[in-house]
């Protein structure tokens, strides 16, 4: 394609460079050498044809150059221009052979006609102008000369006509092809814009999950301690007041305890890397380890269990059973009032499913709508899971989350990266 708009940047600049550059050598030959070599006076002769080719100047530009230029060059004109020079050239042959270098425009112009046969016609009457005032056919019509006459306008026209020809039933493929790269230019463009779009969109869905993941590590983590931390201060407060020194540097111990550990999750979410217990065991210890550690804080009995075939499970199913049991205990720490937590972690073989129960006080249906219950949901849903709550006033709390067991080698898996 390249080479093809190279090659019509240089036809359609030999259709605008020749007529000037034949009529200059035509006329410069004429009045430098030839006036003078006839011994003749500028005038009339030089006059007249200096006014030809005045005329033939701006024939050319209005009627040809200026048109192409601005490409509003159309059928009908183009006819009318070809004739008006055809007749400028015979014209200016009469004071002078050498303006059938000028003539020869004539073929280059016969290209531009339409249809086709117009063209063909335009070489022949360019070829009969052009050897007929060479070779003096009018003058001295002998059956020689109009028999050589006939072959050289014969052969001429069929030799350029015949690129006409060619180029005229080129055309309609030229014109499909630039319709086609107009259309691949105008899907391109359109796929820049939507590849802009979806840039721009996977920018603002990054920025939008990276915002959800520290919201949820936040509140997982440093929320939750922080809260812990004001009731373990809160109860030292109450402690001091009754001068229970023991009680008070007891609470004290796991304020500082829940504040160093909170400082490390703070860290490790800003890094995105996983808790801390699963950076040590896999998912079954490093629930035992987070129930028994929350057991002993709250001084609430906690139970953990195990059922199935334990099996490696990928980083973000791991992480996401292991955030949701931690706000699990953490809403039965802050709201429930219960006496006794229930962890169990079942293998299916096709999935995992975790449950925390507890014997508090329940809510009603509808109620546990905070931002706690909605992360949970949504990080077990990254990774093709549900989570169900039911609960009752009176009887409890059941925290049930559901998800495919998937491998750490299978990459259906997408969440949190792992340790």
């Amino acid at each position: 394609m390249a080479w093809k708009e190279e090659q019509l940047r240089v036809w359609d600049f030999l259709q605008l460079l020749t007529p000037w550059l034949l009529l200059t050598i035509s006329a410069a030959i004429y009045f430098s050498w030839v006036l003078p070599a006839s011994g003749e006076r500028f005038r009339p002769d030089g006059v007249s044809v200096l006014g030809l080719v005045a005329v033939s100047v701006l024939w050319v530009l209005f009627g040809h150059t200026l048109p192409i230029r601005k490409r509003t060059l159309r059928p009908g004109p183009a006819g009318i221009f070809f004739v008006g020079l055809l007749a400028l050239c015979v014209t200016l042959m009469t004071y002078s052979h050498i303006f059938l270098v000028f003539t020869i425009a004539g073929f280059f112009h016969a290209y531009l006609l339409r249809p086709w046969p117009l063209g063909v016609l335009g070489v022949l009457a360019t070829s009969v102008a052009l050897n007929g005032s060479a070779m003096r056919v009018w003058a001295h019509p002998a059956p020689d000369l109009l028999a050589e006459f006939l072959l050289i306008v014969t052969v001429q026209t069929a030799a350029i006509g015949v690129g006409i020809v060619l180029t005229a039933r080129s055309e309609p493929e030229e014109r499909k092809r630039e319709e086609l790269v107009e259309r691949l230019e105008a899907a391109l463009h359109e796929n820049a814009g939507l590849h802009a779009q979806l840039v721009a969109q996977a920018r603002e869905s990054g920025a939008q999950d990276e915002r959800q993941r520290l919201a949820s590590e936040i509140h997982d983590t440093l929320a939750q301690g922080l809260a812990g931390i004001i009731t373990q201060l809160q109860a030292a407060e109450r402690s001091a007041s009754v001068r229970t020194r023991g009680e008070t540097e007891e609470h004290v111990a796991r304020a500082l305890r829940l504040a160093r550990s909170s400082l490390t999750e703070a860290r490790r979410s800003v890094r995105a890397l996983a808790p801390r217990e699963l950076g040590r065991a896999h998912l079954p210890d490093a629930l035992r380890t987070l129930t028994e550690g929350w057991s002993k804080d709250q001084g609430i009995s906690a139970r953990m269990e195990v059922t199935g075939t334990r099996e490696p499970l990928s980083p973000a199913i791991e992480v996401s059973l292991f955030r949701v049991a931690q706000e699990s205990l953490t809403n039965v720490a802050k709201h429930a009032g219960a006496s006794r937590v229930g962890v169990t972690l079942s293998y299916t073989g096709t999935e995992v499913l975790l449950d925390v129960r507890d014997d508090g006080r329940g809510f009603a249906t509808g109620v546990g709508t905070g931002f706690g219950l909605t992360s949970m949901r949504q990080r077990i849903r990254g990774v093709g899971g549900h989570v169900e709550v039911q609960s009752a006033p009176g009887e409890g709390t059941a925290v049930s989350a559901r998800v495919p067991a998937i491998t750490p080698g299978d990459t259906g898996a997408k969440g949190e990266s792992g340790r």
